[in-house]
């Protein structure tokens, strides 16, 4: 197939359905994002080593959301597809496999942080102040963990089964709550002790019982897919296989991802605490600027794999193509974006002079890989993730982000000793040298196939 044989689509009735999907997984993004902002603007109120160490402590629970993400992703695209075929026996079966890896992976996480944290926080920084602070956060906070994998199952299945604004309202719900726990723990408002640090994490766990509890009052009505408690632990042979013939390539991708992610913020962390704090202000502005391509990324997902599940090929690939061009209008406004606040961003928080100025490097060279992040989330984690085709994403990101921007990192910060601006400019090489690579797999079109069985 080329562009050229692909459908003619209705494109106010596709921004329409796209705007619907989008918006309110954007908005949960950002209200997610807004968690670690508040963290990151209320510890840098009281101290720069709060702050910091926090940051570092939360690394452990992003290499948890990979795992997570592996199988909530894997669901979703066969979700999306079996949902547009109309197969709503196949989704339950598909739940019950979905909350069965992710309860695994919850377990381990959060027995790791109860028995190892002081370990866990030696991965990052070899400061003593910021591993004990780290430390006793992690220990809170493990308990969130085991809570985490379980809810993101339901929402992602609310999100590919029409109960897309359901689940951003849960989501968000439980933000809001945790932003206003951590003001009252945090600070000590009401009487209640400041307990800086540890109060964060007390606020991030109490939240997340509060979001599991919504999510199943919730899916308790009519209309929404929910497991069966009798048969959680019964499988399908074919869907099993099927599932984990999307799970491990997801899998392999968000831990080369994620952990290069993580090793990205360990060089940091080791290069001095002023670079580690720079960076970890950095993150917080680009998770919140991110939040429109990953909310776009995700609704590519779900519109391709209904449109392919429904044997609409044609359709679905016309749709993936104009997600595509999209992409790039998305990576541009998000640039502007980037440069635009640089002014702002350092008043925020309580900054050294040095680590305000290498802030401001940072968003300079932040903007110019915002590009390359939105075009490779909406094309690949949205439109190729969309029929199937996930193994490019592992292949890429073991390419360019562990063959060439790790090693350049590693050997800038610890051999070479490059400045921290240009050591950070390795870290953010991986996402536009890839675009090109991404535009060729793209236009081969193997994404554009039908998952589904009968």
């Amino acid at each position: 197939m080329t562009e050229h044989t692909a459908e003619q689509i209705d494109k106010r009735l596709f921004y329409r359905r796209l705007a619907a999907i989008a918006a309110p997984i954007a908005f949960q993004s950002l209200m997610q994002a807004l968690v670690a902002a508040c963290d990151a603007f209320m510890l840098g109120r009281i101290a720069q080593e709060q702050m910091t160490a926090v940051s570092l402590a939360t690394q452990i629970q992003f290499i948890q959301n990979m795992f997570v993400f592996a199988v909530t992703t894997a669901g979703s695209i066969l979700g999306a597809q079996y949902w547009g075929k109309g197969d709503h026996q196949t989704m339950q079966k598909l739940f019950h496999l979905m909350l069965r890896y992710a309860g695994c992976i919850s377990i381990l996480f959060c027995a790791a942080c109860e028995l190892t944290p002081g370990l866990l926080m030696q991965i990052f920084t070899s400061d003593p102040g910021l591993i004990h602070i780290g430390s006793m956060y992690l220990q809170i906070a493990g308990w969130s963990y085991l809570l985490t994998g379980i809810s993101q199952c339901y929402l992602a299945m609310m999100k590919v089964t029409d109960h897309v604004t359901p689940s951003a309202w849960i989501s968000s719900s439980a933000v809001i709550l945790n932003i206003l726990f951590n003001a009252v723990l945090i600070f000590g408002l009401f009487g209640i002790p400041a307990m800086e640090a540890r109060g964060a994490a007390l606020a991030t766990t109490i939240s997340r019982v509060i979001e599991l509890a919504l999510c199943l009052m919730v899916s308790a009505g009519a209309g929404y897919i929910r497991p069966e408690i009798s048969r959680l632990f019964s499988g399908d042979r074919t869907l099993s296989v099927d599932f984990r013939r999307q799970f491990l390539p997801l899998l392999g991708g968000s831990l080369l991802w994620g952990v290069g992610f993580t090793s990205y913020t360990a060089i940091m962390g080791h290069m001095g605490t002023d670079a580690a704090a720079a960076n970890s202000v950095a993150a917080v502005v680009r998770d919140l600027i991110c939040c429109a391509c990953n909310g776009i990324g995700t609704a590519a997902g779900i519109i391709v794999g209904n449109e392919l599940g429904a044997g609409k090929l044609e359709r679905g690939k016309a749709y993936g193509i104009r997600l595509m061009k999209d992409s790039y209008i998305v990576g541009i406004i998000s640039t502007v974006l980037v440069l635009a606040v640089i002014p702002f961003v350092a008043r925020v928080v309580i900054l050294s002079d040095a680590a305000r100025s290498y802030l401001n490097g940072m968003m300079v060279i932040m903007a110019v890989y915002m590009i390359g992040r939105c075009v490779n989330t909406i094309t690949i984690n949205g439109v190729l993730d969309g029929g199937g085709d996930t193994l490019f994403d592992m292949y890429s990101l073991a390419v360019c982000m562990w063959g060439i921007a790790i090693p350049l990192a590693l050997l800038g910060a610890f051999v070479f000793h490059w400045p921290v601006l240009l050591v950070y400019a390795c870290t953010c090489l991986d996402e536009v040298g890839k675009i090109p690579w991404v535009m060729l797999r793209f236009r081969k079109y193997k994404w554009v196939r039908n998952l589904t069985k009968q």
